[in-house]
């Protein structure tokens, strides 16, 4: 079973990092799919940072190859396999999903984001650069994707407040999941370092239009690599934990 279950992580992996092909020029939710049209909102990240999906790709492929050939009946690496091999199919439908419905993709991309944090919890520390560190950059992206969706659609459709406020919200939102995760799961470290490369990212985009969103932004990456130094140093200090 467990050198199925390597096979399936395989197969989401490859058709989760092929969906691009089958999607036109994507390039974030189409205005006009809202009441109020969203054109470069501040929540979303400048253009560059999604470059990222090249490395969190190609590095999916290399841990489903290497699960497969080298590790497919290990019983710790079978342990993030059911979550990671769901947040991959649900990923496989997610570029489509946003072409028509902003709504359907936010629910499915915080059902991603779910998984990916029930696969990183369960990865093991041996091989981690092979399985948890990419399991962790997905995890990490899609902490900060997760809620840009969700105030996207919220401002789009007119919601409580405009799309500054839901900006704020939201990156507050990401933060606190963030932080919780990296001070509980305590996550390999390209979670934290996807999740700063993200909220930097949306520092640098709305410096000059959205002084606020800039300003929380930029404190929350820093906030975020300052968790992720506590949490190594709490690991190789252990009488840290509890000072006398």
């Amino acid at each position: 079973m467990e050198r199925i279950k390597s096979l399936l992580v395989l197969i989401t992996t490859v058709t989760f990092a092929a969906s691009p092909f089958f999607v036109t020029s994507f390039a974030g939710y189409d205005p006009a799919l809202f009441p109020v049209p969203q054109i470069d909102p501040p929540v979303q990240p400048a253009g560059w940072a999604f470059s990222i999906w090249g490395l969190i790709y190609a590095w999916l492929i290399l841990s489903a190859l290497f699960g497969l050939v080298a590790r497919g009946v290990d019983p710790k690496w079978d342990k993030p396999r059911w979550p990671l091999f769901g947040a991959l199919a649900l990923g496989t439908f997610w570029l489509w999903t946003a072409t028509l419905s902003p709504i359907w993709a936010t629910v499915l991309i915080f059902a991603m984001l779910i998984l990916a944090l029930g696969a990183a919890a369960r990865a093991p520390q041996h091989d981690s650069w092979l399985l948890g560190a990419p399991i962790g950059l997905f995890a990490g992206w899609l902490t900060a994707a997760s809620f840009a969706s969700l105030g996207i659609t919220g401002a789009g459709y007119g919601l409580l407040m405009g799309e500054t406020a839901w900006a704020i919200a939201c990156i507050t939102g990401a933060l606190v999941v963030g932080l919780t995760v990296l001070l509980t799961l305590r996550p390999h470290a390209t979670y934290a370092l996807a999740l700063a490369w993200a909220l930097a990212a949306i520092a640098v985009k709305d410096w000059a239009t959205h002084t606020d969103v800039a300003l929380l932004a930029a404190l929350g990456a820093l906030a975020t690599l300052a968790a992720l130094v506590r949490s190594y140093w709490l690991r190789a200090v252990p009488e840290a934990r509890h000072p006398v």
